[in-house]
């Protein structure tokens, strides 16, 4: 198997949902130190909350990085809870992300390096469409989550 470039890759990923609760997705790309991409997926993930959404995007995010053999990731989500709560600042109150909590760090653990970026929604423009993507051609509809 060949070995991707060394350097730091760059994951952004986002989940959302229509309603909280309501149906949701997940979306990431995941970009190569020279900036191209290299998988982007949408997901469609049943009736989930927003924070839910965002955790099951980043762990798919995470595996997919793995998957590739990255050592070296940068990851980008406009989900300050979920960027707070992996890096420390926030603790995770809510019993039910604790498990999401839980695998996304196993997860971050399993790469060498893995950084956490909260950045503004217009700059994960990409994997927010193909949450919206995801859900319009599941539930067939031009609502978009925000």
């Amino acid at each position: 198997m060949s070995q991707h470039p060394m350097g730091e890759w760059t994951l952004r990923c986002d989940g959302g949902s229509r309603g909280n609760p309501g149906p949701g997705a997940l979306g990431y790309v995941l970009y190569d130190p020279s900036g191209a991409e290299v998988e982007a997926r949408g997901e469609y993930l049943g009736m989930v909350t927003n924070n839910v959404a965002e955790y099951r995007a980043l762990i798919a995010g995470l595996e997919a990085a793995r998957r590739l053999h990255v050592d070296r990731l940068r990851v980008c989500m406009d989900s300050e809870l979920v960027v707070r709560q992996l890096t420390g600042e926030y603790r995770v109150k809510h019993a039910g992300l604790k498990p999401l909590h839980a695998e996304a760090d196993a997860a971050r653990r399993r790469l060498a390096a893995v950084r956490f970026v909260a950045v503004k929604r217009d700059e994960n423009a990409r994997a927010d469409q193909l949450v919206n993507e995801t859900l319009d051609e599941v539930l067939g509809t031009g609502d978009r989550v925000s």
